[in-house]
Order: structure tokens, then C-alpha cells, then sequence
């Protein structure tokens, strides 16, 4: 139903103006804007010296050669998530992070094009005629991301310094190669081996560019083996007590528990699971501790968590050929068990090894149920499942029937998840047996001193640059861990006797990495829910939900359904005790949360919401606007600066009257205050 801009109320019809406020209704708001600005990863490749070789060629032998190179290309980069924005000649762009981010996107982009290398040998080798080469270059950076774009007639998804800069890497990069540039290096140094090369010269760039050739990948698809947690664990004595209590039973019982770690991205999960590791190691006796991470991507990753559990079970390599991979799964399959080639041959998909026709799921489950109980029957055995929200139905069904009929072995089933794994499956592991749920809250301020502490090695660190790290972190260990990599990375502490300072006229910057997790949050609401939070990102870290619902054009119940939803994603959360009498308030769950919401905000879009906010405010008590004078300058003065930064002078011309009438009125109240 539609509802007045001006009052927020749901309108019985179509009237000129609202039969409630009397506000005209042909000056309703404009529909949510359909750009954001964004970080994304744009990816180049082009064939080397196919201009040439075309020229004299017939242009029905031309397009038999290309096809099957456009066609693979495609194929490899929607593998690893990317968008082909567009194919002109022999060129290929192809974008990650757009029109949906991901956390990993620049990791995405760099594993894509180490496939096209690969692919495009395996064209050659099958073709020997095509004698195909290219080059790829890769960028990350800020764009302008049109979401309603559509690449197949024809339309652009991003536009900006970015897509110049990477097809410019492109050119630079060495035959059969992939040159990146400064930010995809950053974001996956710990993934790649890269060899640096010469710095060059791009069009449009005073400075000479710094450029590394991505070689190879450090780690295989899905494994965590770049990750390390060096970092004191703090304030989760209870949640380790309780996990191991959970060990402890399962031993005690020979029984099956299953244990889920919810929280946040970055909040420690992770980290808690790698000290439970620490204190099963410690233990007197053998443990078997079997590890695997469910995928947001890829094909073939319905069970690719289980699959690694038993690969590492078996010693199964990626390198193996498919004949080892049986010689090893054979081995790893007790030869005393009774349905040892029923075992083998069920087991054998999981490993990518070939077992003839496929079995339906009940069979599977079955088999795979008795694999892991002959192991955990051994020995007492560990299995952690990462990532859980990104598994798929059947690989929940297939743990819900582990706990379920699982039995008379000493079993912990351990997984983490991020809230989004109850939105589909809000009943995950209800009413099952031997099952918990530890929601892990972000640390308090007490707690994340102690681990800004221990991460500056400093007993006592400065107190402004303490409320600095402990603002932005919000409680969230990794946001802590990341914000003082980067100031140590870019030299920007310096030591003053015993303690720390920063440097003068420091800027601090939102980590590329913690705005990536971020952002791939954003990414997975609705496009409504979003732009909620961008109108309730202008008004601040606090907004009121009167305001988010007149700048929205959207009525209160709606607001207030969509700002439950928010809450149980941890994005948002409900004060107690509202500032203005009558108007529910919230607060961002964290001020980056707010920050990257914000960011992604077009100028023009963001001068108008300034706009609407300050209109809001004015409302709520025009007979004291020399009180709220000062936030109704900022925004004013924002609208303002947005507005002449878009090139809109006539609406600029609109805010300088209001903008200077409450610079005014915040000056005079100033010093009336002195």
C-alpha cells in the first residue's frame, strides 16, 4: 500500500494530497536509487595477437576459433562467481563483487584467472590448431555498480577508475600471465605466490603503477591453510568451558553431540574452535580431529566439506590421479568391515573417485553415517564443520540424520555459522538429542582492551588510541586484529618512550578487509531492507524508525517488521529508551556497519536522504530547532557538498539558504552555551 513521504501514514487511495498531513502527493519521494558504489575486482583477458592472425582469415574460420574460447571463459569465471560484463573481439571483462559482493571477491577474481591460464592450455591441447595465448590483468577498487544493469543486452554493471586501470594491467601483463594491482595484492598476499615486476607506466596515471604477477595458489580451493590465530583468545572462558564439557560427554557417554558456534563474521568462531583444537592435542591419548568448510561457490560443493574430512581421513592429495585416489580410499576403509565395497562404493563420490550409478540420498546417508561411526568407534573422533550457512539442504539433512541416529560412539560434531543459517533452517537441530547452540556476543570494551593490549605487545596502551581501536572494532575481535595490522603495516604508530601514538594528522581508513566482510553482508538482503539502512545510515550511527520510514515513503509496521529482521541479523539492535518521545530508536551493531552502508550511497542519492533527514528532524520539534541547530547544519551542509559534487547546482542552490541559516542558529546557540 503506498504511504505519504511526509507523515509516514498508509493512504486509503489515490489522493493529490494526503487526507492526514495534507502534504502534496505529487512530490513523492524518488524510487530507491538503483546504483551503489562498491569495491570490486575487474578482471581483463585478451587474446594475444588475434587481430593479426584474423586479418586475412575467412570470418566463419575467425568465429570457430573464438567460440570455444568465449565459451570456456564464461564458464571459468561464473565458476568462481564473476559477471562477464561484456566480450568485444577478443577481449573478455569480466567482474567480481558486482552486482553481489562477496568477502573473498579479489581472491575470486585472482583463482579465475589462474583457471583461464589453465583452460586455455587445455583448448590448445585438445585443438592444437587454435595455438591460443593471453594475457589477464586484474584490478580492485571503487566503482559506480548499476543493479539493475543487464550484460546480456548489452549494459555496463560498473563503471570507474577501476575497469581503466585493470585493462591497462592487462596490457602490461606478460604473455600466458596475470598482472594485479596494488589492492588485489593486499587482499590476497596470503593466498597467491606473486613475483613482483617492473612498475609501469599507465595512461592517465602521473605515478608509474606497481604491478605483481600472480603464480600460483598457496592453498587449494576450500582449505584455510592461509589462515593463522595467533592472537590472545579473551572473553570466551565460558563458550571454551562448554565445548569441552561437550568433548568430554561425548567420551564419557560413547555418544554423538553436535555443538553450533553462531556468531558474526569475524566476532571468533574460529578462533574458539582452533583453542578447542589445542586442548584435545593436549589430551593423553589419541583423538582423530577431522576438519572441513562448506563453500559459497564452485560446482560439485554440496558435501564438499564432508568430502574433505574424508579425503584427509584417506590421505587423499588434489594432485592424485583418480587411480590413487581409489588406492588410498580402499585403504582407509577397515578391511575387516563387513560392507567394505558397499562403503567404498558410496564413499567414492565424495573423493572424486567414479562408483558407478549413483545412490539416492537415503543410501548415501546411510553409508556415510557408517564410515564416521567405524571411525569414531577406533578412536575418539572430532569433526568440524566451517561455515555452515553456506551449506546447502542436503548436507544439513545429512547431519541432522547423523545426531539423529548415530550412536554408541564417541563422536563431537562441531560446526560455526553465521545467523543467516536460521533464516533457512530456522528449526536447525531443534529437538535433536545431545544438540547446543553457542552464540558467541562481541567482546566487551574490557575484554577487547586486553586484546588491543596483547596485539600492540604494550601493557598499557594510550588511552586515546585505545577508544580509537575500541570505537571501530565495536567488540568484534577481527575488526580489532585488522585495525591494528594496518596501522602497523602502513608505519603509522610511533613510539614515544614506552608507549605508542599516532602519527600526526593520521587519517585511519576502514581495513579493505573488514569492508569486504561487510559489504558481502549487505549484499545478502533484499534490495528494501537495504536501502532501509542507507536512509537510516544518513541520519547516523542512532536513527529513530519514524525517520527511516519518512525518507523511505514506507509505512511504520513495514519499518518496524523490516528493522526486527535487521536485529536478528545482527546489523541493528533496539534501544531500550527512546530520545524523541513516541519514536522507536535503534543503533547501528557497529559503527563500520554503518560506515560501509554509507559509503555505498551515490553522491547525488546521498545529498537528497540529507535532505529528507534534516526535513524529518524539523518536523519532530520545529519549536526548538535552535536546539537541534547543529545536526541540522551537517545535514544541510552535507546535501549541499554532495549535491555541487554531483554537478547538481540547481539543487545545491536549494540546500545554501537552509545550510546558512543553521550555521547561523548553531553559532548563536554556541555561544550563548559559553
Amino acid at each position: 500500500m503506498a504511504v505519504c513521504p511526509a507523515c509516514g501514514k498508509e493512504l486509503p487511495g489515490e489522493f493529490p494530497f494526503c487526507p492526514f498531513c495534507a502534504a502534496p502527493l505529487a512530490e513523492a519521494a524518488p524510487p530507491p536509487a538503483l546504483e551503489e558504489r562498491k569495491v570490486v575486482s575487474v578482471l581483463f583477458c585478451d587474446l594475444v595477437g588475434f587481430t593479426a592472425a584474423s586479418e586475412a582469415a575467412d570470418p566463419e574460420d575467425v568465429r570457430a576459433r573464438i567460440r570455444p574460447y568465449h565459451a570456456r571463459l564464461r564458464s571459468e569465471i561464473e565458476r568462481y562467481g564473476g559477471t562477464v560484463e561484456k566480450f568485444v573481439g577478443d577481449a573478455v571483462m569480466a567482474v567480481f563483487g558486482a552486482p553481489v559482493a562477496h568477502e573473498d571477491d579479489a581472491e575470486r577474481a585472482v583463482r579465475a584467472g589462474l583457471r583461464i591460464l589453465e583452460a586455455i592450455e587445455e583448448l590448445n591441447e585438445a585443438d592444437p590448431g587454435l595455438e591460443l595465448q593471453v594475457r589477464v590483468g586484474i584490478n580492485t577498487g571503487e566503482a559506480v555498480v548499476a543493479l539493475g544493469a543487464k550484460p546480456e543486452q548489452g549494459e555496463g554493471i560498473v563503471t570507474g577508475d577501476v575497469v581503466n586501470t585493470a585493462s591497462r594491467l592487462q596490457s602490461a601483463a606478460p604473455v600466458g600471465g596475470i598482472a594485479v594491482g596494488a589492492a588485489t595484492y593486499g587482499a590476497t598476499k596470503d593466498v597467491f605466490d606473486y613475483e613482483r615486476l617492473e612498475p609501469v607506466q599507465v595512461k592517465g596515471k602521473a605515478d608509474p603503477v606497481a604491478i605483481w604477477r600472480a603464480t600460483a595458489a598457496r592453498a587449494r580451493f576450500g582449505t584455510d591453510l592461509t589462515r593463522t590465530h595467533a592472537a590472545l583468545l579473551v572473553g570466551r572462558e565460558l563458550e571454551l568451558t562448554l565445548l569441552r564439557g561437550s568433548y568430554e560427554r561425548a567420551v564419557r557417554d560413547s555418544s554423538v553431540q553436535l555443538v553450533t558456534v553462531v556468531g558474526e563474521p569475524g566476532v571468533g568462531k574460529s578462533r574458539l574452535v582452533a583453542e578447542v583444537f589445542v586442548h584435545i592435542d593436549s589430551l593423553p591419548y589419541l583423538v582423530r580431529w577431522r576438519q572441513g568448510r562448506c563453500l559459497p561457490y564452485g560446482e560439485g560443493v554440496s558435501f564438499w566439506a564432508l568430502g574433505e574430512i574424508v579425503k584427509a581421513e584417506a590421505g587423499i592429495l588434489e594432485s592424485d590421479s583418480a587411480e590413487t585416489a581409489a588406492a588410498k580410499l580402499d585403504a582407509a576403509v577397515p578391511a575387516d568391515e563387513a560392507d567394505r565395497e558397499w562403503l567404498k562404493a558410496r564413499l567414492g563420490p565424495l573423493v572424486g573417485v567414479d562408483s558407478g550409478p549413483a545412490a539416492g540420498h537415503e543410501e548415501a546417508f546411510a553409508a556415510w553415517r557408517r564410515f564416521l561411526e567405524v571411525l569414531a568407534a577406533s578412536r575418539p573422533t572430532v569433526l568440524v564443520f566451517e561455515d555452515l550457512h553456506w551449506a546447502d539442504d542436503a548436507m544439513l539433512a545429512f547431519l541432522e540424520h547423523l545426531i539423529e541416529w548415530s550412536e554408541g560412539v564417541p563422536l563431537l560434531l562441531l560446526c560455526t555459522a553465521r545467523p543467516e543459517l536460521y533464516e533457512r533452517q530456522a528449526g536447525w537441530a531443534g529437538g535433536k538429542r545431545n544438540a547446543a547452540t553457542v552464540n558467541l556476543a562481541p567482546l566487551s570494551d574490557e575484554e577487547t582492551a586486553r586484546l588491543i593490549s596483547a596485539l600492540l605487545e604494550r601493557a598499557v596502551v594510550p588511552a586515546e588510541l585505545r577508544a580509537l581501536i575500541l570505537e571501530r572494532a565495536g567488540g568484534n575481535p577481527l575488526y580489532a586484529e585488522e585495525f591494528v595490522r594496518m596501522l602497523k603495516d602502513r608505519d603509522l604508530l610511533v613510539r614515544s618512550g614506552g608507549t605508542l601514538r599516532l602519527k600526526e594528522g593520521t587519517q585511519i581508513d576502514l581495513p579493505d578487509s573488514v569492508q569486504a566482510l561487510i559489504a558481502a553482508r549487505l549484499d545478502t538482503l533484499s534490495h528494501e531492507r537495504k536501502a532501509l539502512l542507507q536512509d537510516a545510515a544518513v541520519l547516523g550511527r542512532v536513527f529513530w524508525a519514524g525517520a527511516a520510514a519518512a525518507m523511505g515513503g514506507l509505512g511504520e509496521r513495514t519499518v518496524r517488521e523490516s528493522l526486527h529482521e535487521l536485529s536478528r541479523k545482527e546489523l541493528v539492535r533496539p534501544a531500550r529508551v527512546s530520545s524523541i518521545a513516541g519514536e522507536g530508536e535503534y543503533a547501528f551493531w557497529h559503527v563500520l556497519v554503518r560506515d560501509v552502508v554509507y559509503s555505498q550511497i551515490p553522491r547525488a542519492a546521498r545529498a537528497r536522504k540529507h535532505r529528507a533527514a534534516a526535513e524529518w528532524i524539523e518536523r519532530q520539534a520545529p519549536e526548538r530547532v535552535e536546539d537541534l541547530a547543529d545536526v541540522l547544519a551537517y545535514h544541510y551542509l552535507q546535501a549541499l557538498e554532495l549535491a555541487r559534487a554531483a554537478g547538481q547546482s540547481a539543487e545545491a542552490a536549494e540546500f545554501e539558504a537552509p545550510a546558512l541559516r543553521f550555521l547561523l542558529l548553531a553559532g548563536d546557540r554556541a555561544l550563548g552555551l559559553d
